[in-house]
């Protein structure tokens, strides 16, 4: 009888972060959070979770189906030691064509590693529903809207693109809040399209005392703008199965 072959892509999850302690009794934690995302599109996706963070070894991105790294509290230039395995899994994926997505510290991490310039934006924090320009449509997204709207919080922000980077979601806020790579198997994108409101919520309101509570108020309203969450997901979940 001849061997049963899986239509189901495995992605594996690089935890970089956890959800914040004062949040953690009210939801569940980012790999859960990708994963109803993901289960959402349909598409058909299983999942393993490597927690880098807490300092579980780095797989052979060569062997891997499909990648997703988190946010995280942590900055690119913190000094953290798994941060340069992390720089050199991204390079070594890059490299060898592995499907990676970034999304927020993974966005930056990966601008970082192949060549960008990632700090703390002056501007301050992103926070609640931010709406983004759609600049450029690549294969995965060819009917997106003009602009997408979608949950953020951070403060950082990648300044300059790597050279091998293009700009496909852009703000006056975060001009280089999406970028697409050359090399056609690597993507990233500032906001979070697997926050659910009320979390997106929750993240606003506990940014109050480091954030002006004016703009902590203008993120909780901005929660009844309607959200392309569900758009960029599909999306994304194209790019995977599409490589």
């Amino acid at each position: 009888m001849a061997a049963r072959i899986s239509s189901v892509m495995k992605l594996t999850i690089l935890q970089t972060g956890e959800v914040p302690l004062p949040l953690r009794s009210r939801f569940v934690p980012y790999r859960r959070m990708f994963e109803t995302m993901f289960d959402k599109t349909g598409q058909g996706f299983s999942y393993q979770t490597i927690n880098v963070a807490k300092g579980e070894p780095f797989p052979d991105p060569g062997a891997l189906e499909g990648v997703v790294i988190t946010g995280s509290a942590a900055g690119v230039y913190d000094d953290l030691p798994w941060l340069e395995p992390l720089r050199d899994f991204i390079r070594r994926g890059y490299q060898q064509r592995t499907p990676l997505l970034g999304i927020c510290f993974g966005h930056q991490i990966m601008a970082d590693a192949l060549g960008g310039d990632v700090r703390k934006s002056p501007k301050g924090w992103g926070l609640g529903r931010h709406t983004y320009q759609v600049t450029e449509r690549p294969d995965f997204m060819p009917q997106a809207a003009a602009t997408l709207a979608v949950a953020c919080s951070h403060q950082d922000q990648v300044l300059v693109p790597p050279s091998d980077a293009k700009v496909i979601l852009a703000s006056d806020f975060t001009p280089n809040a999406g970028l697409a790579y050359r090399n056609g198997a690597a993507l990233s994108f500032q906001p979070h399209p697997e926050f659910e409101d009320d979390y997106a919520v929750a993240l606003a309101e506990l940014r109050r005392g480091k954030a002006p509570d004016a703009l902590v108020d203008a993120a909780i309203a901005s929660v009844a703008t309607p959200s392309h969450s569900a758009d960029v997901a599909n999306s994304i979940g194209r790019f995977f199965t599409q490589r």
